[in-house]
């Protein structure tokens, strides 16, 4: 797998969920928080703003897309000066997705009146598993509606607006697949959009330099390899001293300790979602031995691989409603 690829793959946890919401003109909500959450909110119709928990409110125009891949409380309105009304859900409400109809208010029938629609969506993440390209995004990425930009993420959204607008047979499956899809686009969309270069820093830059990124697909696309700082900037077409420079710059730990943080978060997510032994799990992530997989697994996260192993499968996950959509 590419490096964005496993990212998602690593973090993401249970099913995602998404709403297609009419809101009659005028109207305001807040949404509330959910740990570990991100999300996105993308406007198919009619006149919105987003209000930031902290910060001016900002007008979004029909296609926009914004993404928050940090817990954050925010809002959404017709106009900056309309009140804007707490979210209220039932915790009891688990839907994995819907099109849903905002009340009107009072004393106004729909027919006639405008509406704004949205679509919004959340992935629950692992915190515990937490990759850093993901920490390293602002708390808030805008991506405007500009002719010719970002194709795929458009066809992505028009893909998973007509499963809502109109489900058939195969919706079920399609609608998960499309809200994977379109967190992979959103990222894609947003690094492709960040300035470069000029000793620019964060995994924005590392994922652009072709140097790094050979490296990073390179410890990705195979882990349990036995890579050596000078193997990897041979791989890279640095010297060993110019490529440990430049990767630690870029990504935030030098060459190995990122391999091997790599290697056991790899290792957390074969311990939740397979009945793998422990010695084969230790195989397939580098290590020659069980017992040096155990050391190594409970230095970095504080617990033995067993252990983490059956409180992950006990733990209880929130389940994220389509009413919190997002945060």
């Amino acid at each position: 797998m590419d490096v964005l690829s496993d990212v998602i793959a690593v973090m993401r946890t249970g099913e995602p969920r998404s709403a297609l919401v009419e809101w009659p003109v005028p109207w305001g909500q807040w949404f509330r928080t959910v740990p570990g959450a991100a999300g996105f909110q993308i406007v198919l119709r009619g006149p919105c703003w987003f209000i930031p928990e902290d910060g001016a409110p900002f007008p979004l125009a029909v296609g926009d897309v914004v993404f928050l891949p940090h817990e954050s409380r925010h809002g959404l309105a017709d106009a900056p000066s309309t009140p804007v009304a707490d979210h209220v859900c039932d915790p009891q409400e688990d839907v994995r997705f819907e099109r849903r109809y905002a009340a009107a208010p009072a004393g106004r029938a729909r027919a006639g009146f405008p509406v704004t629609v949205t679509l919004c969506g959340a992935y629950q993440l692992d915190a515990a598993r937490a990759h850093p390209l993901l920490n390293d995004l602002p708390p808030l990425l805008h991506l405007p509606a500009r002719p010719g930009r970002h194709p795929r993420l458009r066809a992505a959204v028009d893909l998973l607006r007509a499963e809502l607008e109109e489900p058939q047979p195969g919706t079920g499956a399609l609608v998960p697949a499309l809200l994977d899809t379109l967190l992979l686009y959103i990222l894609r969309a947003w690094l492709a959009d960040q300035p470069v270069g000029g000793g620019a820093t964060g995994w924005a830059a590392a994922l652009a330099d072709p140097a790094i990124s050979t490296a990073l697909e390179a410890i990705h696309r195979d882990p349990a390899h036995p890579w050596s700082v000078a193997g990897l900037g041979a791989h890279a077409g640095l010297s060993r001293a110019a490529f440990s420079r430049r990767f630690t710059a870029l990504v935030g730990r030098p060459p190995l300790a990122y391999l091997t943080w790599w290697r056991l978060t790899t290792a957390m997510r074969l311990l939740r979602d397979s009945d793998a032994p422990l010695s084969v799990v230790a195989e397939q992530v580098g290590y020659g031995s069980e017992f040096a997989f155990a050391n190594a697994f409970k230095r970095e996260f504080g617990l033995a691989p067993g252990r983490y192993r059956r409180d992950s499968r006990s733990s209880d996950r929130p389940n994220l409603d389509a009413t919190d959509m997002m945060i």
